[in-house]
């Protein structure tokens, strides 16, 4: 494989609240963490590598939070790529607090998310956020309280564009009507459709959906499968296809796979090159369903 074959330009582009344009595949910064994303990852010269070459291969779109590690993530994006390429898009989040590994609490408290805003612009060191996006609601404080700090930081100049992770259509509704929501991450893949209503919304919308968790295949890639026979022909690993489905599905679909090494981010890069046809499109649309 070349850099050219393997390039987030083949993916096409898309722009983030009206004035962000990046390459449609991006690259989720969560895995550069120890085990349950908490503490530092094993190998830390080959998390730099990895994000070195991501934009080597012309991704132009970081997805990171303050709670992966917590800010590990943010401060190994900062030592390997600051300062930033002008066109490269970092987004972070805010509102998971950690206690250890593999446990996450949503705090939305207004001066705990302006807090953890100001760290993240300083690990991350940046004056100002490109996609700041409420890790999750915090069920426990009023939304308007929530989406309104994050809309005084943004007329401050700390954030660039407000996003939303795992909401509903009504949770989009309502955090619209406090500040413009220029992005939504909900667990999405091949596999996995529950928030195929809110994509919905999201084209009809023009917002930015950022599918976490994108590369599942489930029971579809076990040998002699559907997914399995498709993969084989077109000389393509089933991941990659995964992929490539996400990208054809929806013009405003930003899928962002994470790893910690640099060949698996080379392969999970590779799918751009991979041209489904309609009827291949449709019959893995049909075999998750």
């Amino acid at each position: 494989m070349t850099n050219e074959t393997m390039s987030a330009k083949r993916s096409g582009s898309l722009t983030i609240g009206g004035d962000l344009t990046v390459h449609r595949l991006g690259y989720g910064a969560m895995q550069l963490t120890g085990p349950g994303v908490w503490g530092d990852p094993r190998d830390p010269d080959e998390a730099v590598r990895v994000l070195r070459r991501a934009v080597e291969l012309d991704v132009t779109f970081i997805d990171t939070a303050d709670a992966y590690g917590p800010f590990v993530s943010e401060m190994l994006i900062r030592k390997a790529l600051h300062p930033y390429p002008d066109n490269l898009v970092i987004a972070t989040k805010a509102g998971l607090t950690r206690s250890g590994p593999d446990d996450w609490r949503p705090v939305g408290r207004p001066e705990y998310l302006r807090q953890q805003v100001h760290l993240s612009l300083r690990h991350l060191g940046v004056e100002r956020i490109d996609l700041l996006q409420l890790h999750r609601i915090d069920p426990k404080v009023p939304l308007e309280e929530q989406i309104g700090e994050l809309k005084l930081l943004q007329d401050e100049g700390k954030i660039r564009h407000i996003g939303l992770s795992e909401v509903s259509v009504e949770q989009i509704e309502a955090a619209s009507k406090i500040a413009k929501i220029a992005s939504v991450q909900n667990l999405y893949n091949l596999v996995k459709r529950d928030a195929e209503p809110v994509l919905q919304y999201c084209e009809a919308n023009q917002i930015a959906f950022i599918p976490w968790f994108p590369l599942a295949t489930g029971q579809l890639a076990k040998a002699g499968g559907p997914l399995d026979e498709i993969a084989k022909r077109l000389q393509a690993k089933p991941s990659q296809l995964a992929l490539a489905w996400l990208l054809k599905r929806s013009p405003v679909m930003l899928p962002i796979p994470g790893t910690s090494s640099v060949a698996h981010l080379e392969e999970n890069m590779a799918a751009v090159s991979i041209d489904l046809r309609d009827a291949d499109f449709q019959t893995l649309s049909s075999l998750a369903q």
